[in-house]
């Protein structure tokens, strides 16, 4: 079996590698459970790769995350469900639906307007499957309420953010970042409490409502504390590379120096950043 541009043959590879008695014993026995973890995974190196410029890796990336729709659409297709046809026929489907606009009449020609009719749109598709689901025998979504469109498998920060967002929709928001910082400098207090009281579920229980409040004061002023986040992560790595750089240049090790002397190299990181900047 050659390579190829050909979807086609990425869908063969994936059947043959799930075949009971000739494919790959590690691919035979997984399930939409045990593959989860590496869709996750894979759709985070995609980011990881967008955010470095790095084109080449962008492009592996995506195969890699394209290859865990195909092996998902695969476990479906063997238990009777659906195949990966069906899939770029759903999304066809509803990106052609929530685009009238551009292929078919619509009037909508701002960006506003694009927003308020895809809002609409999703909403009569929520009522369709409602009914499909229904007419089947089916129960009802899980999901209920004005945050239930919220997944609770989003990463904790995404999770957050998208719960106060959702709320915000129906007025239940700050009226600006002013009030959010108050409230960060009151969930800093209860988390010094709770920390001097040595019960680690309040600890917990106030850590998470601190960053809670700082994923909201992100919203407030455009910047997902998401990818803030992830900047920060990148930051740390780079200041803590040259920490261990500095130190093994000078003959010494990470086990070995002082805490004073790793602040020392993280200043002078710091500082080489303020010069390049």
């Amino acid at each position: 079996m050659q390579p190829s541009k050909d979807i086609t043959r990425l869908l063969d590879i994936m059947a043959a590698l799930r075949q009971p008695e000739t494919g790959c014993p590690w691919d035979v026995v997984q399930t939409f459970e045990t593959i989860k973890p590496y869709t996750l995974e894979e759709a985070y190196e995609v980011a990881d790769a967008i955010e470095r410029g790095d084109m080449d890796d962008l492009c592996d990336e995506l195969g890699d995350l394209l290859l865990q729709v195909v092996f998902h659409a695969r476990m479906a297709e063997e238990a009777g469900d659906f195949a990966f046809g069906d899939v770029v026929e759903a999304i066809t489907r509803k990106m052609i639906r929530r685009h009238p606009h551009v292929f078919a009449r619509s009037d909508a020609d701002t960006p506003e307007a694009v927003k308020l009719q895809w809002s609409e749109i999703k909403q009569a598709e929520k009522a369709e499957r409602r009914e499909r689901r229904a007419r089947h025998g089916l129960p009802e979504d899980a999901n209920k309420g004005h945050l239930g469109t919220v997944q609770r498998s989003f990463p904790a920060l995404v999770e957050a953010l998208k719960l106060q967002e959702r709320a915000a929709k129906v007025g239940f928001d700050w009226s600006s970042p002013e009030p959010i910082l108050d409230k960060i400098e009151e969930e800093i207090a209860e988390l010094r409490e709770a920390l001097a009281s040595d019960n680690k579920a309040k600890v917990a229980d106030e850590l998470g409502d601190l960053v809670f409040a700082v994923v909201n004061i992100g919203r407030h002023v455009g910047t997902d504390p998401e990818m803030a986040l992830r900047g920060t992560n990148t930051k740390f790595r780079r200041r803590f590379s040259h920490i261990e750089t500095a130190l093994e240049a000078g003959g010494e090790s990470l086990e070995g120096a002082t805490l004073e002397r790793m602040e020392e190299l993280w200043q002078a990181a710091k500082a080489i950043e303020r010069q390049l900047t």
